[in-house]
């Protein structure tokens, strides 16, 4: 369940009531874990894997709800940023929240000695500045920015703060109650038996804080022009590969100080969540660039990382069972090795399994223990809006392997309509032998293709956008899940 997709009056989900309400629909169902997406600051496009700063909190995540509580902003204001739309709107909340965070940082106590703190620790300082310049430049990229700023001299760094020092530090109060709101939830749903699985992009954008601060650590030129950037070849999903556009890793940069960089980023995140997950992982095996200014990703080249040297480093200051790779796409032999030496659960996608191939290792009877099964991930389609498109060979064989996996598991298919299909895949999942299994909330309710949170490859307006209702966290379906959790021995 994305953060962005929770319950929420004012056009987004954020940090209050609906995810809280989320977390006690979790407890009712027993279920012991919630996964998220990214919570980081978007940038254009509003994905997750694209954000200014890969160590930000989603300022829209700052709950209109618990300001409202705080003093901090008034019912009024409140009341303007509702939206009922049924996907959520990134222009609407451009135009309201800002001001309405403005507002609360307006009655925001200045001298709180916990935001001093905050502010005192530099850990937003960069952020802050960058979210300043850019506003300050007409929202310019920063490699368009003056040479002074483009290039951090302190200097002028110095200067501009103090110029802009109400903008600077209004960015760092965003930062500020977003983590509190954060860590206040996170410590409840902790309290409420349930664990947060947080996700690692494993790039960021070209326009972020992570290039600005460190432009040596990416293959770009002196212009910060990346010479290549990252994408996959064409695959399941998109027949033109995918051409993300953010720059590569200079490995050879990022050794000279023993992978510094990479250490301080998994540890960080190893505090804001229980476990995470490292998208795209084969890419720290080797990963796959394609020429600045191509059009797609047919045409690229693998690169092969240092991955032993990198995971020792990594592995000296996070512990390994807290990590799980996204070990989806192209999988070879070197990606095999990398996940049996780190010892990572690799993920097992049950809608990937049932394509008539008996060896297909995304088989319920074929899961290991040390996986995370899903029935599919943000990137695929729901449960039921693939059987709706599925062609008749597809859908034949989604029969026949789920009639051929139940019975390995003393089940049975009680129908073949889209609903029955649906529900004996989630079966499959709670019994395969997978130490843990994650339900997209649209399968675990039967959503269809009009809830699914993202189709690579595309720009469409639903991506990332799909919003939940309260009502949804209904007690038939936590009911179903709970019993499910206790047949499998799942609780």
């Amino acid at each position: 369940m994305p953060v962005f997709s929770l319950p929420s009056e004012y056009g987004i989900g954020d940090f209050g009531s609906g995810a809280y309400g989320f977390i006690d629909y979790l407890k009712k169902a027993g279920q012991s874990v919630w996964q998220i997406l990214p919570l980081v600051q978007t940038g254009y496009g509003n994905s997750p894997y694209s954000s200014v700063c890969s160590y930000s909190f989603n300022p829209y995540f700052i709950s209109p709800e618990i300001l409202l509580e705080k003093g901090l902003a008034t019912k009024e204001e409140t009341e303007f940023c509702k939206s009922d739309a049924e996907y959520i709107d990134y222009g609407f909340l451009y135009s309201v929240r800002l001001p309405l965070l403005k507002k609360a940082y307006s009655r925001f106590d200045k001298e709180d000695k916990d935001f001093k703190a905050f502010k005192k620790s530099g850990r937003f300082y960069n952020y802050a500045l960058f979210m300043a310049l850019k506003y300050a430049s007409g929202q310019k990229h920063f490699y368009e920015w003056e040479d002074c700023y483009k290039r951090r001299d302190y200097a002028a760094l110095d200067a501009f703060y103090k110029d802009y020092a109400e903008e600077t530090d209004f960015w760092q109060f965003t930062q500020f109650e977003a983590e509190r709101e954060w860590f206040a939830l996170k410590k409840y749903a902790n309290d409420n038996g349930v664990s947060i699985f947080g996700d690692l992009p494993l790039y960021p954008a070209l326009d972020s804080v992570d290039v600005w601060e460190n432009p040596s650590i990416f293959k770009l030129d002196y212009n910060f022009t990346p010479k290549a950037v990252a994408g996959v070849p064409p695959d399941y999903f998109c027949a033109d590969g995918q051409l993300w556009g953010n720059p590569v890793y200079d490995y050879a940069e990022l050794a000279k100080d023993g992978f510094n960089w990479w250490a301080e980023r998994i540890s960080r995140e190893l505090k804001k969540f229980d476990y995470i997950r490292i998208d795209h992982f084969r890419g720290l095996d080797r990963y796959y660039e394609v020429p600045f200014g191509a059009e797609n990703a047919k045409v690229g080249e693998w690169v092969k990382v240092p991955s032993e040297k990198l995971f020792k480093v990594i592995h000296g200051v996070a512990d390994k069972s807290r990590i799980i790779a996204e070990d989806l796409g192209i999988i070879d032999d070197g990606v095999r090795e990398l996940l049996k030496k780190t010892g990572y659960a690799g993920m097992k996608i049950l809608l990937f399994a049932f394509n008539g191939e008996k060896d297909n290792l995304y088989l319920p009877e074929n899961i290991t223990e040390n996986s995370v099964c899903y029935t599919g991930t943000h990137d695929n389609d729901t449960l039921m809006g693939y059987l709706s498109a599925a062609s008749s060979w597809d859908r034949n064989n989604f029969i026949s392997g789920v009639k051929h996996s139940l019975k390995l598991f003393g089940e049975e298919l009680k129908q073949e309509s889209d609903f029955c299909l649906a529900d004996a895949a989630i079966t499959l999942g709670f019994a395969c032998k997978a130490e843990t299994f994650i339900l997209p909330f649209a399968d675990a309710i039967k959503k269809g293709g009009d809830y699914r949170i993202n189709e690579p490859g595309t720009v469409k307006p639903q991506n990332w956008a799909v919003r939940f209702k309260k009502e949804d966290f209904d007690d038939n379906s936590a009911e179903k899940l709970l019993k499910l959790s206790v047949k499998f021995s799942r609780v």
